[in-house]
């Protein structure tokens, strides 16, 4: 976290200065902040800039009335929830959007998928993200086990797609020479591909509606498979953070009939190490303008304060959003 305040030395240059320890509100210094996000047409892209939208709008600065917390903040589009999770703990990103079984497996290291962070701290979830295997138009796969042989995008290292592809993989016993071709795309890049030809299948951890799913869907008539086998009724069973979600019918034009899966929630975590205030003052942005922040993304309307606190939360909460909480009365 950078924090930078203007001197009035003869260059005119910016002296870079440590948080004091004070409230935010009580500080004239700036306070810089970094949340990752994902790859430009995911909501988690969307989620990151929602919250600087909503911390700027509250911002003090140039006008009467607001909040005197001196925060700027910046949502860089990255690989998604395992890389977010990596400049946490490297102390390059403030705040990050994860998988919430990313989340747990960092802060308790029991996947070497994702780095071990025991300072890993949540802050809020976003919208349920159902794992979706996407098939192509005609190219006759009805379940994980007819992607033998198939061209597969697993995801870009680095991401929860990814991540959450190669747990399947594991569980079905499918190694990468199961499929006729394995792809690493991102999440920009995987929907364009299947509609060319250039893979039959991909796999995508993602709110819905969302955006990428739609070229594909609308785009060259794509569908999301069934994923409702022992495989994936016994990672519901062995997780607290997956469920079993239902991708109801009209979801795409494709979507004919409601399409079952599992899956578990977008969250924003943070650092141990982030201040108190700097966390309070995230929270409180969304919060109080929580229905502002619901109309940026159809993936959010279902949101509500008391849903946020808990669902998808697989690490302690941050004593900054703690104290937020229960000021409100949420906790």
């Amino acid at each position: 976290m950078k924090f930078i305040n203007k001197t009035t030395c003869a260059a005119g240059l910016l002296a870079v200065s440590m948080f004091a320890g004070a409230s935010v509100g009580q500080t004239a210094e700036k306070t810089f902040i970094t949340i990752g996000t994902g790859g430009p047409t995911g909501v988690y892209f969307v989620s990151g800039n929602a919250i600087c939208r909503m911390i700027h709008k509250e911002a003090a600065e140039g006008r009467k009335e607001g909040r005197k917390h001196n925060i700027r903040c910046s949502a860089p589009s990255s690989a998604g929830s395992t890389y977010n999770i990596a400049q946490i703990t490297e102390g390059e990103f403030d705040f990050g959007v994860a998988q919430s079984d990313w989340q747990y497996h960092s802060y308790n290291g029991t996947s070497d998928k994702v780095t071990h962070n025991a300072d890993l701290r949540a802050v809020f979830s976003v919208h349920p993200e159902p794992y979706q295997l996407i098939a192509a138009k005609g190219s006759g796969i009805t379940s994980w086990t007819d992607l033998k042989g198939k061209k597969f995008n697993m995801g870009n290292p680095g991401s929860g797609q990814r991540a959450t592809t190669e747990l399947l993989m594991e569980r079905y016993k499918t190694p990468k020479d199961y499929f006729g071709l394995v792809t690493e795309m991102t999440s920009s890049e995987h929907s364009k591909a299947l509609c060319d030809g250039k893979i039959d299948a991909f796999g995508y951890v993602v709110g819905i509606p969302n955006s990428g799913v739609a070229v594909a869907t609308e785009g060259c008539g794509a569908y999301i498979v069934n994923l409702n086998t022992d495989v994936e009724k016994g990672l519901i069973s062995e997780f607290p953070f997956y469920g079993p979600v239902n991708i109801p019918k009209g979801a795409y034009s494709s979507t004919t009939a409601p399409v079952t899966t599992f899956g578990g929630y977008a969250t924003i975590v943070s650092s141990a190490k982030v201040p108190e205030a700097v966390v309070y003052e995230v929270v409180r942005a969304v919060f109080e303008n929580l229905d502002d922040f619901k109309a940026l993304h159809p993936a959010y309307s279902i949101l509500t304060p008391e849903g946020m606190i808990k669902n998808g939360i697989s690490a302690p909460l941050h004593p900054g959003a703690v104290k937020y909480y229960k000021e409100k009365g949420l906790m």
